[in-house]
């Protein structure tokens, strides 16, 4: 796997997890907060990897939605609290401490998104 710095990722993964912060700090709703920060989160996980990672990764999409999926599993079974880390307020903002099936349909929906993002990149 060939790393290389990619400018337009980063700084697409910067504007993201600026979003994401605002989003956390001054959103508390029941829809932008809850979903669209979901669907973001594995956007941004998708830009940050890309950044670095020269070589395309056909299958960047589905690792991703696994690994957002396995997170939110671990949050079932309060994976903070086990690993000792519920008293680390940013372990549980990292890790999670909330279940909530509705997540992982958010996750599925941006990896699907970033799915349709590659394909319409790879007929270009």
């Amino acid at each position: 796997m060939r790393f290389r710095l990619n400018m337009k990722y980063l700084c697409v993964f910067i504007i993201i997890f600026i979003i994401e912060v605002l989003i956390a700090v001054f959103v508390n709703d029941k829809f932008i907060r809850p979903y669209v920060g979901d669907i973001l989160v594995v956007v941004l996980i998708y830009c940050f990897i890309r950044s670095f990672v020269g070589k395309e990764v056909k299958l960047l999409p589905l690792y991703i939605f696994v690994f957002a999926a396995l997170t939110e599993v671990g949050q079932y079974f309060h994976l903070a609290k086990l690993l000792g880390l519920s008293d680390y307020k940013i372990a549980r903002i990292i890790i999670g401490s909330t279940f909530d099936f509705k997540d992982i349909v958010c996750y599925l929906a941006g990896c699907t998104g970033l799915f349709l993002y590659e394909m319409v990149k790879r007929r270009k």
